[in-house]
């Protein structure tokens, strides 16, 4: 799982919102202003009457309460019912309004300005027509803006319910690995193994990663892969006979994985594999990779079937917890196929890695 750079609002309704007041606003009505124009010479014959984009602008900045706030906030409480004669009577009013104080206002500033007469040559009659598109423009920005907002909230709201079902598989793992371990340390005491001291030791270790870095969303691969040694070494010297190993093969720099991705295809394979009983049997696990890419794949002898009218062991948290995992944190971008052959049972799983 890659950081999210897409956990940013998108600036899409900015830049929609921009252009609208650029190209709808600057200069479509600008261009019907300059055809309302009651008979004067022209300025110049490339964008004569420069100053009616800026009037344009001006006049119309009373859609911003609108969109912005109003029909949002309407929305919001599902006040359809006030929304479009609302909407009529601002647009109706809320423009003849703001058409003649913009006049005043431009008129104002011609007699302050010396040489600047020709600011007060402004449409002398108020549009309705502009009014109508004025609602169709900005509705369309007003919509946009909701959908979006609406869409950075889901997301929002949907990587929260994954972190925290990543936060219950995790707390549901550690006590599971923490039974098994403590387990296989109560036989060996029994035992009165020398290895004792090593394997708590082993077991401080892992159980330091369990509970403090496995609080990390990301973890760099090679505490990971320390942390699978020590995990295989400790089972090494509980079944000194039994061929286990663990291989970490041209793993590329600088990858980071999920803590404890991998633990349940290791504890799932040491659980019921055949090493228990048979100093013939294995449990062989390789981590490899490529830019982009991470492969594990583990194997182990298989228990024999037990017979269909024994209770069935107790268990399944592992793969389950994994497969849910791989589906959080790496949907599309993961397969685990899980295989049995010949009294051999495979797990291969391969990542992709943005």
């Amino acid at each position: 799982m890659q950081p999210d750079a897409a956990d940013r609002p998108s600036r899409f309704p900015l830049i929609f919102e921009i252009l609208m007041w650029v190209v709808y606003v600057g200069l479509y009505k600008y261009s019907i202003h300059v055809e309302n124009l009651p008979g004067h010479p022209l300025l110049r014959v490339n964008f004569p009457y420069p100053h009616l984009s800026l009037y344009a602008v001006v006049a119309t900045l009373y859609v911003i309460p609108y969109y912005r706030w109003l029909m949002p906030r309407l929305l919001q409480r599902r006040q359809y019912a006030l929304l479009l004669p609302i909407t009529l009577v601002y647009f109706w009013q809320g423009s003849a309004w703001s058409f003649q104080l913009s006049g005043m206002l431009y008129k104002y500033l011609a007699q302050l300005g010396i040489g600047l007469d020709y600011l007060a040559i402004l449409p002398n009659w108020w549009n309705l027509s502009l009014s109508i598109t004025d609602l169709i423009a900005f509705s369309c920005v007003a919509f946009v803006r909701i959908a979006f907002e609406n869409e950075y909230r889901r997301r929002r709201l949907e990587k929260a319910h994954l972190a925290l079902q990543l936060e219950q598989l995790k707390s549901q793992l550690q006590p599971h690995f923490l039974f098994n371990t403590l387990n296989s340390i109560y036989g060996l005491s029994l035992a009165g193994s020398p290895e004792t001291p090593r394997f708590i030791l082993l077991l401080s270790e892992l159980m330091r990663y369990v509970l403090y870095d496995s609080g990390k969303e990301l973890i760099a691969l090679p505490e990971e892969v320390t942390f699978l040694e020590n995990y295989f070494e400790m089972e090494q010297r509980k079944y000194p006979d039994a061929t286990i190993r663990f291989e970490a093969l041209a793993l590329p720099a600088g990858l980071h994985v999920p803590p404890l991705l991998l633990l349940p295809l290791v504890e799932n394979s040491f659980k019921h594999g055949r090493h228990h009983f048979s100093d013939a049997a294995s449990v062989v696990a390789t981590l490899s990779g490529q830019p982009g890419q991470l492969c594990f794949i583990i194997e182990n002898d298989m228990l024999p079937e037990p017979p269909p009218a024994s209770p069935r062991r107790s268990g399944g948290i592992g793969l389950q917890n994994i497969r849910q995992r791989l589906n959080l944190c790496y949907p599309g971008a993961h397969e685990l196929h899980v295989t049995e052959h010949n009294g051999r049972y495979r797990a291969r799983l391969t990542l992709t890695l943005a």
